[in-house]
């Protein structure tokens, strides 16, 4: 609730018309004393740029969400300890003003623990190197530095007057995140550490309601909330207070070497409608929309760069049809029914099967949901006198209880077909021109020269501060020909948790090794030329993003934890020298990281002579015009390995083609009814598992040149990288008779129409054909009239328009297929 010294300090200033106040109860979230149905989506704003923020943020509100919801990313505003960093995508503030200028509330998730498939969970690597550190417990070394962060937060979104409180956009702040998931693992110091981070929270002071993600025993005042891709059963600890869902999954994320998962629109929808049925008033997307983890950022390890999570807006921003307008739709209709809902005396009528109905009845009217939970069966139901058809695992919804204006399953709006479009810029050559130069290893594969000398292998983490992917691990070993290890038959033996792992001898790359299906502590051996004095061993040690999730996760090991062996072998007799304990070097980043090779102010020489493909440890160079236009810029990795990019001196994230998905697991339809999981339905088997990188608009010089820089480890060919546009191509729609037909082409014309017919055409998009009955007059030729031309176009599906054909009206449809 609202603080008495709030409010009395308010009246005392008499500035109380510039607060919004924020309270709750049993039935809902109150602000300025009207009972709100909230509908939130997740926007992360270091995932897009600020560029980008007002076009993603109109098209939530558009989209009728009520307010946008954001994680507070600690490792990225605090990267060393108390050296802060609020640029660029940083720029908490100007996103949160951002918000307000659009007329929405915001849900500030400060954590500042975030999972997100973030690196690290949030959390930045010197953190876990401080002396006696424990994360996320009662550690006093942890909580100091938390409640440093935390409040520094608090009181930089004080200063901008951005809390409700203060008459800004931020109804809700959130303190930890799913810590209920671990808590067991913690015992009761996980206890009285949830005890003292909402003490901590309350003593801010911020005028607006704490909430706790997945937390069961949120101490009040806290209020706890549900996660996942269901949170209709969900109760809260407290019956005086609301029932929150604060992550509704709209898709999931994708790992290096998996394949594109996908909910459906309809179980997204039956989700959401369900979860209001049984007494919901605040549902929050988790994405709404996901963008793109720019950088070092993707947490994992082995979470993509691209974040597109499905959501309803895509990683570029366009809008994910039909997701974003079936959503937008059943927003109207929730929203329409706002008082009814948070106001109305509750009853429920069982039909059996899985079937109910809930009544929500106020002296001004009534409301009325029908689900049908059943995961194989469409149910008739007789309510009220009416009979309604409800399909399998979808909710009906009746704002009157008479008429039924929405169903989860009845998809009644367009859906988008996206394609990439070539690089039209004037003068643009079909393929770029490259010039390349090696990585310099002279000194960690010949000299063995570090930056720090210990007697021991250490933990990566602990030598890098995660200042970089890349730990050069060195040691000098002095064989003699008398050795009992010295032999024909010699080997290198590495007990290893590097995500990736490059192995030298002596200047000689002996081989690689890269860790799948999770393992990601595995012994490499590879035979090796030893000779008679000082050998250098260099091992290079690659994360691919911290671990993010679970019990103790900043302890999980990373790089050559060892031990190290030399093998030999004479016979059937083996010789085996650790050199676990031996003085090893340690040298932190690559040469070309360090001479900010990407940059275009870097001085260095390239060659345009002789370019080499599939060379490892190589550095590449090209310049392009940007794409004309305003439509999102995407470049083609294909035919790459592993390593990073670089546009005009910005890093778009880490590329990985040459990791393929396994070639099982997909299918072309995905069946929406029971309950989602991850693999239920998948795409994109046997293929690279991201080849298209996001290139924000602001990257680039609209009118000059642009500079292209890549740093290939594995060996690539970047003959085949090319930049291209994504825009809608098609759009289609199959749209129930007495409902409205909506097309747009997202700002371009309608230049044909492909296909259409009314009566109970059958197929999808891309595959109509006319079914068994068919109206009389031609729907092509009134979709032509009037559509073409046009950027959007809105049509009512009647029989007064198209003519009556002969089959039931309960099949009735209007297909459409229009090409923009």
């Amino acid at each position: 609730m609202v603080s008495l010294k709030f409010l009395v300090c308010c009246l005392l200033l008499g500035s109380c018309a510039y607060a919004t106040l924020v309270s709750h109860d049993g039935r809902a979230i109150t602000i300025d004393g009207h009972r709100r149905v909230l509908l939130s989506g997740s926007i992360h704003y270091p995932r897009s740029t600020p560029e980008m923020w007002p076009d993603l943020i109109r098209k939530g509100k558009e989209g009728g969400l009520d307010a946008i919801e954001t994680y507070v990313f600690w490792n990225a505003h605090e990267p060393t300890r108390r050296q802060y960093d609020f640029s660029g995508n940083l720029d908490l503030i100007r996103f949160l003003k951002t918000i307000q200028e659009e007329g929405l509330y915001g849900v500030l998730r400060i954590g500042p623990y975030v999972c997100a498939e973030w690196n690290y969970g949030g959390f930045p690597v010197w953190l876990h190197n401080m002396p006696g550190m424990e994360f996320r417990t009662t550690n006093t070394a942890f909580m100091n530095e938390m409640q440093n962060f935390t409040t520094m937060i608090v009181d930089m979104v004080k200063k901008e007057k951005l809390f409700a409180s203060q008459g800004g956009p931020i109804i809700l702040a959130q303190i930890e995140n799913e810590y209920g998931n671990v808590i067991g693992s913690y015992g009761e110091a996980g206890k009285a550490y949830i005890k003292w981070c909402a003490n901590m929270a309350q003593s801010l002071d911020v005028g607006v309601p704490w909430i706790m993600c997945q937390q069961d025993d949120a101490p009040q005042p806290m209020l706890n909330t549900c996660n996942g891709y269901y949170c209709d059963n969900f109760e809260p600890n407290n019956p005086n207070t609301p029932k929150m869902w604060t992550e509704n999954w709209t898709g999931w994320y994708k790992n290096w070497g998996g394949k594109d998962p996908h909910r459906t629109t309809e179980d997204v929808a039956f989700a959401v409608a369900r979860f209001f049925q049984r007494g919901g008033t605040f549902q929050n997307y988790y994405m709404y929309h996901g963008g793109t983890n720019f950088d070092r950022t993707s947490g994992g390890p082995y979470i993509t760069t691209s974040y597109d999570y499905d959501a309803p807006l895509d990683e570029f921003g366009n809008l994910n049809q039909p997701k974003y307008g079936h959503l937008k739709q059943l927003h109207d209709v929730l929203h329409s029914m706002e008082k009814i809902l948070t106001h109305g005396n509750i009853s429920t009528i069982d039909f059996g099967n899985l079937v109910t109905a809930t009544v929500y009845k106020t002296e001004e009217g009534s409301s009325c949901f029908i689900g049908n939970v059943n995961e194989t069966s469409d149910a008739i139901v007789n309510f009220q006198g009416t009979s309604y058809n409800v399909p399998t695992w979808s909710v009906s919804i009746l704002p009157d209880c008479k008429t039924e204006t929405y169903n989860t399953a009845k998809i009644n709006t367009q859906t988008s077909v996206m394609v990439k479009k070539p690089n039209q810029a004037e003068n643009e050559p079909s393929t770029l021109k490259w010039s390349w130069r090696p990585e310099n290893m002279d000194n960690v594969l010949l000299k063995g020269k570090g930056e720090s000398k210990m007697g021991q292998l250490f933990d990566q983490k602990v030598v890098s501060n995660d200042q970089s992917d890349y730990l050069w691990y060195m040691t000098t070993v002095n064989l003699k020909e008398h050795d009992p290890v010295w032999c024909k038959n010699m080997s290198l033996r590495i007990n290893s948790t590097a995500h990736v792992l490059h192995a030298f001898v002596n200047g000689e790359h002996i081989g690689n090794y890269r860790s799948e299906n999770g393992k990601f502590h595995y012994v490499f051996e590879q035979d090796a030329k030893f000779n008679p004095g000082a050998n250098v061993i260099s091992l290079l040690s690659i994360t691919v993003g911290l671990p993010n999730y679970g019990a103790f996760f900043e302890n999980v090991p990373v790089g050559i934890t060892g031990p190290v062996f030399i093998i030999g072998r004479n016979g059937d007799e083996t010789i085996v020298k650790d050199l676990s304990a031996h003085r090893w070097n340690y040298k932190t980043g690559l040469s070309g990281f360090e001479n900010q090779l990407f940059s275009a102010e870097s001085p260095a020489t390239w060659s345009g002579e002789s370019v080499p493909f599939n060379r490892t440890m190589t550095w590449y160079k090209s310049t392009f015009k940007a794409p004309l236009g305003t439509d999102p810029v995407v470049v083609d990795l294909l035919g790459l390995g592993k390593g990073t990019a670089w546009i005009n001196g910005n890093n778009i994230g880490r590329y990985w083609p040459a990791f393929l998905s396994s070639d099982d697991g997909c299918s072309a339809e995905c069946n929406y009814r029971g309950a989602y999981y991850a693999e239920k339905c998948q795409t994109n088997c046997g293929e690279p598992t991201q080849r298209w990188y996001h290139v924000p608009r602001s990257f680039l010089n609209p009118d000059g040149d642009n500079t292209l820089v890549l740093f290939e480890e594995t060996g690539g060919n970047p003959s085949l990288v090319n930049f291209q546009t994504t825009r809608v191509g098609t759009v289609c729609a199959n749209v129930y008779e007495k409902n409205v037909l909506e097309l747009s082409c997202d700002g371009k014309p309608i230049s044909a129409i492909k296909f259409a017919s009314f009566g109970n055409p059958e197929g999808n998009c891309g595959s109509f054909e006319k079914g068994t009955c068919e109206a009389s007059n031609d729907a092509a030729t009134i979709l032509t009239n009037e559509c073409v031309g046009k950027e959007k176009c809105s049509i009512d599906v009647t029989t007064e328009k198209f003519g009556a054909p002969e089959c039931a009206e309960s099949v009735r449809r209007l297909a459409v297929e229009a090409v923009c």
